[in-house]
């Protein structure tokens, strides 16, 4: 397996993600190449791109599961400071140098564009083994948040996936503030859909009570 590292914070995003489609210009790379030049940080980026459609108040059943399996992998690799684990067949195959330079280039594009609000600042809370794990963890708790099935539920998905950007962009940008609001909005996030897991599990059980209740309110 690759191991993979944060970039020094002198060098901005989008000109990782530039510099990696000159790379890859003119020639087949392989999937195994292309992860081992973006590293944490491009696997961050895709993160959170993949979060932005759960910014809406409720969001399709099943896309929190089909976008989360991917988060997952990419929380738990940032835990273990290493890249997702993936076959070797999947790893070595060959990848159009057309399409993936284009991939990057937007993407770089993206990331130039919110980086005048991000800056490397309170280093300690995006480098070193230790808080990788526990950054990694966070990530991967909001990810879990995200995939509980509250389907149709106002905020269910958007507070996780609101997590899940601040964590990913603070990380990839080494902005420590950043990081911090995305601590905290994990933990509303978490109160928020593992209470109503919890309150989901407790009716359940509790329907003849829970009916009674809800009579008495109505008078």
């Amino acid at each position: 397996m690759t191991v993979v590292h944060f970039r020094n914070p002198e060098t901005r995003l989008s000109a990782a993600l530039a510099g990696t489609a000159t790379a890859v210009r003119g020639h087949e790379v392989t999937l195994r190449e292309l992860l081992a030049l973006v590293g944490e940080q491009g696997l961050l980026v895709f993160c959170a791109l993949l979060a932005v459609p759960f910014l809406l108040p409720v969001t399709v059943p099943m896309m929190s599961t089909l976008f989360g399996l991917p988060m997952l992998l990419i929380g738990s690799a940032i835990m273990l400071n290493r890249v997702v684990w993936l076959p070797a067949r999947l790893l070595d195959r060959p990848l159009p140098a057309v399409t993936v330079q284009q991939v990057l280039e937007r993407t770089s594009n993206w990331a130039a564009r919110f980086e005048h609000l991000v800056r490397p600042r309170l280093l300690p809370l995006s480098g070193g083994a230790v808080i990788n794990i526990i950054n990694g963890g966070l990530l991967v708790l909001s990810v879990v948040a995200l995939m509980a099935p509250l389907p149709l539920v106002p905020f269910a998905n958007t507070l996780p996936g609101l997590a899940i950007m601040l964590l990913c962009l603070g990380m990839a940008e080494r902005d420590g503030l950043v990081i911090v609001l995305g601590y905290l909005l994990t933990l509303i996030a978490s109160v928020y859909v593992f209470g109503l897991l919890l309150l989901v599990v407790w009716a359940g059980f509790n329907y003849a009570e829970l009916a009674e209740l809800v009579r008495g309110w109505l008078g």
